[in-house]
């Protein structure tokens, strides 16, 4: 997003599932965009603050997080300051884990998963993306009940996820698209949250953690994989 927005200022730029388009300097506010950039958030910070509860209401004896997160985009401070911020209101200990290479992501998670009853939260990011199946992995291979902010790290194998539906975002974004294409400008389209977030669980990967996933959640659920 960054270098498109360097190399033009005048062709109209629609984005979607961008964490913080204000804080990363994309737009200059949510209500007028006002440059030729406009698009949907991937969720609103408010959001991270449910994961915490998610984790301790599917895995009553956590006790500790894992919360990994990407230190060098404003996206992962303000994720990791939510969530911060009400996890003691929960009973949870929350550690941060950077993001970085695999290497060393798998030494952080071994070296958290020493001590009981620890989980993980996956904040949303380009390295989240591009770390998802070794994240998996790793929640499945030291036995810590994780959390995602997709479905598609669930239906990867991983034990829950709550988030926004990206594809719903991308057909928004078209729409968009069509509006600018009929004279519509990019600055004078405000800039949209999601409309719907959906939870998905994936039974087969709670058995695994010895999990009995809680009836409660389970009638929430949008997507229950057997």
């Amino acid at each position: 997003m960054g270098p498109l927005l360097e190399s033009t200022r005048t062709v109209p730029i629609v984005f979607a599932i961008v964490p913080d388009p204000v804080g990363s300097g994309f737009v200059k506010s949510l209500s007028r965009p006002g440059g030729n950039a406009t698009g949907f958030m991937m969720f609103e910070y408010s959001l991270c603050g449910k994961w915490p509860a998610l984790l301790k209401e599917i895995a009553p004896h956590t006790t500790r997080a894992a919360v990994l997160r990407d230190p060098a985009v404003p996206a992962g401070i303000g994720q990791f300051a939510v969530i911060q911020s009400v996890a003691g209101s929960v009973g949870l200990e929350v550690i941060p884990v950077n993001l970085s290479d695999a290497t060393e992501l798998e030494r952080e998670v071994a070296a958290f998963a020493q001590s009981a009853n620890g989980g993980v939260i996956l904040t949303a990011g380009a390295l989240s993306a591009v770390h998802r199946d070794l994240i998996i992995t790793l929640a499945a291979q030291h036995k810590l009940p994780a959390v995602y902010q997709e479905r598609y790290y669930v239906t990867g194998g991983g034990l829950i996820s709550y988030g926004p539906n990206f594809l719903d975002q991308f057909g928004r974004a078209a729409g968009y698209v069509d509006r600018i294409l009929k004279g519509e400008k990019p600055a004078d389209l405000p800039i949209q949250t999601p409309t719907k977030y959906e939870l998905v669980i994936n039974l087969k990967t709670a058995k695994a953690l010895g999990l009995a996933i809680p009836p409660s959640v389970r009638a929430r659920a949008d997507e229950v994989i057997e």
